[in-house]
Order: structure tokens, then sequence, then C-alpha cells
């Protein structure tokens, strides 16, 4: 078996957004979230936010679903870095949230709405691969404002193996980073909705022209990657060249001094300005100008 990358845009949505599979994002959220009620059943949501004023942002999601209960869940996958990503995640939650009602006094309806963001990148500093964000009182430390939360796997810090797969959470995280790279099911993923995951995510299960689609958004993404990396490396190269240049002209300001003292000191033994120049390299006009902002400097400190 040979299986696409789950990381990939098209293969994420066609695994985790199938309104016909809906026990893959159920058994996913339920392992990655400690919900104070696990989800017995969702409908998927469209994909896209549209604001109900004009002109306000449109806005296109990975994967949305609402839960029996009502509570909202937004799955972003983010495969490269984006310095702005955190505020995104803020901007697509609380939209959502405000999306639920349409006058203010129904504020009693609005329900809980979880954000989980699977980033292909570091965005926090710490080696937890899974980090939960909450609104907490300062003071008390308690969670008085329960219905936003955050929630973040990064999977550049999950290292483990197919020997360290001791719980649910561990085996959906080993899905999204190496699927890619498995011939077979790893033999400790046994869970139904993985071993569903596993069969969507076979490549032989794939007409062609979803092959067709997946492999231009690889492509897609890929060209994203390169840019990005061009640009670091241009961004590289641009501060070697800005540090060399600044090495540069702190060398140059130190010889000019060593050759300020050397006239200075050969000025005050009475040479006169042939020998310096000849001594320091410098024009007969350059030691002259120098002997008298020499005498001015000397006028002041009197």
């Amino acid at each position: 078996m040979h299986f696409v990358d789950p990381k990939n845009d098209v293969a994420f949505k066609k695994i985790f957004g199938d309104s016909g599979k809906t026990e893959i994002l159920i058994s996913f959220l339920n392992a990655v979230l400690e919900l104070p009620s696990p989800i017995a059943s969702l409908t998927l949501a469209s994909p896209y936010q549209i604001p109900r004023i004009q002109d306000l942002k449109e806005t296109s999601l990975d994967v949305k679903a609402v839960d029996e209960n009502g509570r909202e869940f937004i799955v972003e996958m983010q495969v490269e870095g984006n310095e702005l990503f955190g505020k995104r995640a803020l901007y697509y939650l609380a939209k959502s949230y405000v999306g639920q009602i349409r006058k203010a006094e129904d504020y009693a309806k609005l329900k809980p709405a979880y954000f989980v963001g699977i980033l292909n990148f570091n965005m926090f500093d710490g080696d937890a691969y899974l980090s939960r964000h909450i609104l907490i009182n300062q003071e008390s430390e308690r969670q008085d404002l329960k219905d936003f939360e955050f929630n973040f796997i990064e999977l550049k810090k999950y290292n483990k193996t197919e020997d360290e797969l001791d719980n649910i959470v561990d085996k959906w995280i080993y899905f999204l980073k190496n699927a890619e790279n498995l011939d077979v099911i790893p033999a400790k993923i046994t869970e139904t909705e993985l071993l569903e995951a596993f069969d969507t995510a076979n490549q032989m299960k794939w007409s062609k022209e979803e092959l067709d689609v997946y492999d231009y958004w690889s492509g897609k993404e890929g060209d994203k990657l390169a840019q990005i990396e061009t640009a670091e490396q241009k961004g590289i190269q641009k501060g070697i060249q800005k540090g060399i240049q600044k090495g540069r002209e702190e060398e140059r300001k130190d010889s000019d001094a060593k050759i300020k003292k050397i006239v200075t000191q050969s000025l005050a033994q009475g040479l006169d300005c042939n020998t310096i120049a000849a001594i320091t390299g410098l024009s007969i006009a350059e030691i002259e100008q120098m002997k008298i902002n020499n005498k001015l400097s000397e006028d002041n400190r009197k």
C-alpha cells in the first residue's frame, strides 16, 4: 500500500471532511480535545464562513463541524509557517462563534467553539507537541470564561516511533505525520476509525482525477515552501552581506583611528608633514587638516 500525505490540503479534507465518514473526525476530536462530554455525532458545516454584511471578509476553513449539542469545531491544517497564524485562529473562532446568533438577545444560545490547528512547523516554545489554550482568570487561575478553546498540534516536535504508540492521541498524530512514508498500517493501530482513515488515505482507493488534483496541490504547496526557503536564504545572505559591510566599516573606523593617533603623535614629536605623509600614506592636505583639527580641539579644551 502507498498512502497519500494527510497534510496535503486535498487529502486532509477527503479524510476528515467526508460527510459519509464523520466517525473519523469524531474519533480524532474526541482523542485530541478534553471535552466535558465526548462527541456522539456531528454534522459537517460548509467550509466557508459567509459574512452577513456585504464587504466583510469571507474565510475558508479546512474542516468545520457542529455536534449534537451545538458545539462548533474548526480543524485547520497549516503546512508552511506563518507568524500571523495565531491571529488567524483567533479570527476564525471568533467569527464562527459570533455567527451562531443573529441578535444580542440570543446570547444564551451561544455554544462552545473549539479550534484545532495542525501545524507542520513550530509555533510555541517548549517541547510539547500538543498544547491547549484557554481563558484563565489571572487572579484565581480559574477558567471562568469557557466557550473558547484553542488546541495546537506541532508535528515537528512529535518524534515517537511505532513502538511508542500507547494511546489514541499519539496514534492520530503519528498517522498525520508519517502516513505518506508507510507501506503498511502499524500493527499497534487497531482502532476502527484510524483503520478507516488509513483506508481513505490509500492511493489505490483514489480515482485518477482525485490523484491529479492531489498532485497539483502537492506541487502548489511545494512551491510555497520553496519560496519560503528561498526567501529565508536570501534573508540569511542579506544578513551575511550586512555583517560583512558592518565589519568593513568598523575595520575602516578602527584603521582611521589608528592613523589619526599616529599623525597626532608625529605632529607632537615635531615631524614635518612630508615625513608623516610618507609614513601614513595620507596626502599633505589631509595631514594639514588634521593638524588644524587637533589645534581646535586643544583650544576648546582650554
